[in-house]
């Protein structure tokens, strides 16, 4: 049964073997991957250091980049496998009001097409909820078809589809 659990160290060698099976370079929405760019997230240390930052986002009393809005961060597991991560921002700059949306999530190849995507989107909507938002945001590559169900299978009204900065993307909104 998979869960959501906050960021650990813990599963270090399960993360690294999901890492393993993207391509190089690519892009996993809601890991934050982008808070170390330069970090070897196979040295355990760097690892470590990069759990410590996951888990601080959603701390209002930290400052975070410019650019950046505070985000809480959950990875999906089941026992001690890593399957993917999903984040919630707690508000919209321009940017995530244009291309990236409140809510971003991404699931390790090899378990993809178990329903995982859209039950963790399940879940996290009622944090959103206890957040105080009203709805929430969510954008998809207009190719990703399965991002788009995922989306419309809990609740998502497309608003649009639009040319972004980082490409071409549908939007949907989510009452709570």
């Amino acid at each position: 049964m998979p869960e959501l659990i906050t960021p650990t160290a813990r599963l270090h060698t399960s993360w690294l073997e999901a890492r393993a099976e993207w391509a190089p370079g690519a892009h996993q929405d809601g890991a934050g991957l982008w808070l170390a760019p330069d970090a070897d997230l196979a040295d355990p240390g760097a690892f470590a250091d990069w759990v410590t930052l996951l888990r601080a986002q959603s701390d209002h009393s930290k400052p975070v980049p410019d650019g950046r809005v505070h985000a809480t961060q959950w990875w999906i597991v089941e026992g001690d496998t890593y399957l993917g991560a999903i984040d919630l921002r707690h508000e919209l700059n321009d940017f995530l009001l244009r291309a990236g949306g409140h809510i971003g999530y991404s699931v390790r190849p090899s378990a993809r097409r178990r329903g995982l995507a859209t039950w963790a989107l399940g879940a996290v909507l009622p944090e959103a909820r206890a957040l105080g938002l009203s709805r929430t945001l969510l954008t998809c590559e207009d190719t990703n078809i399965a991002s788009a169900r995922t989306i419309e299978r809990n609740g998502g009204v497309l608003e649009d589809v639009r040319e972004t900065e980082i490409g071409v993307k549908r939007r949907y909104w989510i009452e709570l």
